[in-house]
């Protein structure tokens, strides 16, 4: 059974066949590629983009869409083996897999961490569970990692770019002032140097560093690439020639489930900020963000309503690549 959990399992060139055909669902939207098949969406946390985009997607492939929010108009579900389940959640992921593998073809998660213990968080455990006990694909909506927002955001910088290789990348850390998942920017360092680009993380100190996993990964798959791969806490030179800079906020993992206490340290580096005086250092850089945005907060208007901003193509090209990964995993499990 091929599951899509994280990109990190999938070779380049597959996760560009997938690109390539949504460049052409792009262009030919309606298409009855999915008649009669059945996707169900479960959202553990909100969603505007990922929830609107899957469901016309399911919809335009001629497929139906069945959204659920455990705990709301859904059954809470318990996800530990051998629990005595006296508490809040009414069912066990491994009924509930096997029964929504019954109704549908699809099974899509979207699972936030719980932001208390990044040991247990990381392992990730709502959608591993789920595509444990489904017979039928899963795929990933966002959980410690969000490889649909990838595909999304490859696709926009090679409609704009071309070619990939040897771009100096920019994955920069910026203040929001809240503790948010590091599964974007997680992504962002797997995709970036999976697609052979020079890349660099920026962050304000060494606690702002993200999870050694995805570093070694990011390391690994610019040394196979013939790319670098290097961690600043500079902002001048970090941003100095880039061709794409990509903006993200974070919780440092030290301070994991202590957000108080990490709030004053935060607090300091507000002049992370994206803001034309930055952009200029660049080569003339393309600019996104996964959205959504705190604008003159992550960054400026000037930035935002900039031609160099692709933040909005990048959003929308999450409709067609889902397309095309729903497509492929239906037709490869068949």
């Amino acid at each position: 059974m091929q599951h899509f959990l994280t990109s990190e399992h999938w070779q380049q060139p597959k996760l560009q066949q997938l690109i390539d055909f949504a460049k052409d669902l792009k262009k030919n939207p309606i298409q009855p590629l999915l008649r009669n098949k059945t996707i169900a969406l479960l959202f553990f946390n909100p969603s505007l983009r990922t929830r609107t985009s899957f469901e016309i997607g399911a919809f335009q492939l001629g497929a139906k869409a069945v959204v659920l929010q455990p705990g709301k108009d859904a059954w809470p579900i318990e996800f530990e083996l051998g629990s005595v389940m006296d508490g809040e959640a009414e069912e066990h992921v491994i009924e509930v897999a096997q029964v929504l593998s019954s109704y549908c073809d699809l099974i899509a998660i979207r699972a936030f961490p719980k932001f208390q213990d990044w040991n247990l968080d990381k392992q990730d455990k709502v959608i591993n569970s789920f595509a444990q006990y489904s017979s039928v694909p899963v795929i990933n909506m966002e959980t410690i990692t969000h490889p649909c927002q990838e595909l999304a955001h490859i696709m926009a910088l090679q409609e704009k770019l071309g070619d990939l290789k040897g771009k100096k990348y920019l994955l920069t850390w910026t203040y929001h002032p809240k503790p948010l998942n590091t599964a974007v920017a997680n992504s962002s360092l797997l995709i970036a140097s999976k697609f052979g680009m020079d890349l660099t993380l920026l962050c304000p100190t060494k606690d702002y560093i993200l999870d050694q996993h995805y570093v070694e990964q990011a390391q690994t798959s610019c040394l196979n690439n013939q790319q670098k791969f290097q961690i600043s806490h500079d902002i001048d030179s970090a941003y100095q020639d880039a061709d794409i800079v990509y903006a993200k906020s974070w919780g440092p993992l030290p301070f994991y489930g202590n957000w108080q206490a990490e709030k004053a340290i935060r607090d300091q580096y507000k002049h992370f900020i994206v803001d034309k005086n930055k952009m200029d250092k660049t080569n003339s850089a393309l600019f996104s963000h996964c959205l959504p945005l705190r604008r003159n907060v992550k960054a400026t208007d000037e930035v935002m309503d900039s031609a160099s901003c692709i933040a909005t193509l990048e959003a929308e090209n999450r409709l067609h690549v889902q397309k095309s990964l729903m497509h492929h995993l239906v037709n490869h499990n068949s």
